[in-house]
């Protein structure tokens, strides 16, 4: 799952990048999945151990910081679209992929956690 991790944090890396890039680099607020990616990338390498405690720590606090982002990302796209304020299409695609990305990872993070607690790995 640790690999898993690794992919999903360069896809946030990626979705940062490009929608820093895309707003001609005066969006800093653009960048937030690239911090996001890069602290689940952190804890993702970290998490590649052989220790089954260390590597279970690890992707504990991912799955943490998945949900925590998901949810906060979710209720600033509610905020933004019940604004009186004219929608940025961009940055409102921008926080649907990372929603939708962290939705995505949680859920290989929940089937993961359930498989290994059935395996007796725990």
């Amino acid at each position: 799952m640790a690999k898993v991790t690794l992919l999903f944090a360069v896809l946030l890396v990626v979705l940062g990048l490009v929608g820093f890039l895309g707003t001609g680099h005066t969006h800093y607020t653009a960048l937030i999945p690239a911090w996001f990616g890069l602290v689940l990338g952190v804890c993702g390498f970290l998490a590649i151990s052989d220790d089954e405690h260390r590597r279970r720590h690890f992707m504990h606090i991912n799955a943490t910081v998945a949900l925590l982002g998901m949810v906060g990302t979710f209720a600033e796209i509610l905020r933004t679209c019940t604004s009186s304020k004219p929608l940025d299409f961009a940055a409102v695609t921008a926080k649907l992929a990372m929603v939708w990305l962290l939705f995505i990872y949680l859920v290989f993070c929940v089937r993961s956690f359930i498989t290994a607690r059935r395996s007796g790995k725990v």
